[in-house]
């Protein structure tokens, strides 16, 4: 029996409306194209992500991806809290499978056989921090911060962010970040070891090239068995965790923790935790 390999396709060809998808040489970028709205992930960019990194995945002239996002302000800020208000809220099974897109992005991307870089152009927040921890390395412009942000809006980070944090920069780092919500800048990114360099903006594409080559210029079957070493531990805690991460979280959809925190990002406003402790007394 003939077994039909997809042919190798040109980038544009693949039509892609959220994202940027392009391969010079050994190497394909993906950018997530959604500038006006700090470039987070509705249910039509988490397939379109998908689908490209299964491009990336096939090729076999492709030797490094890298992920990133247009612009200078955000490379990712999660989930798209207003598709979330519209589509989702009050609606587990929407969730539910908006929740099945985003695992599948990230599955795609751990297990793409390809080293991966993440370019961090700007602000990284919630989801965002999870792709980014998705790939095997990072580089940041200096000005760029990292935050999650699930605590304080209504959801658990429990798409890749409770699962890895702790193996990456460890317990107490990773309670800090997860309990506390707040910023963290890119020199303690560094420090932490959630990024691998952080360089001046105006050398972030410099770095990145020279990161990409180091990783042109390895062996790619080796490269692909060291990251599925690698991802043993990731991929044993992810297994035991997402499934049940991805009921709950549909089911607390109906929670008025996510009522108030959505409602709150759609009305630019303050959260009401006061308004949330009286719910539950």
């Amino acid at each position: 029996m003939t077994m039909n390999f997809p042919e190798r396709q040109p980038a544009e060809s693949l039509g892609f409306k959220n994202i940027i998808y392009s391969k010079f040489g050994h190497r394909a970028t993906v950018t997530i194209n959604r500038p006006d709205v700090l470039n987070c992930l509705d249910f039509p960019t988490l397939r379109e992500l998908h689908r490209a990194f299964e491009d990336v995945s096939w090729d076999d002239t492709i030797r490094v991806m890298v992920l990133t996002g247009e612009g200078d302000r955000a490379f990712c800020t999660g989930a798209d809290l207003k598709e979330q208000a519209e589509e989702c809220l009050d609606k587990p099974s929407a969730y539910w499978k908006w929740m099945g897109a985003f695992i599948e992005v990230h599955e795609k991307l751990r297990n793409i056989g390809k080293p991966t870089i993440a370019r961090l152009n700007g602000m990284v927040v919630g989801g965002g921090n999870e792709m980014n921890m998705s790939c095997d390395l990072a580089i940041a412009a200096d000005d760029i911060i990292i935050r999650q942000v699930g605590a304080a809006r209504g959801s658990v980070a429990a798409g890749g962010a409770t699962q890895f944090l702790p193996l990456i920069i460890g317990d107490r780092r990773a309670r800090e970040m997860l309990l506390l919500c707040e910023e963290v800048p890119a020199a303690k990114a560094l420090e932490w070891g959630l990024v691998n360099q952080v360089v001046p903006r105006s050398q972030l594409d410099a770095a990145v090239d020279v990161m990409c080559q180091k990783l042109i210029d390895k062996l790619p079957e080796c490269i692909r068995y060291t990251k599925q070493q690698l991802n043993f531990w990731r991929d044993f805690s992810w297994s035991l965790t997402i499934g049940h991460a991805r009921d709950w979280l549909a089911i607390h959809n109906l929670a008025p923790e996510v009522h108030e925190g959505i409602k709150a990002f759609t009305e630019k406003r303050n959260v009401d935790y006061d308004k949330v402790r009286r719910q539950r007394s």
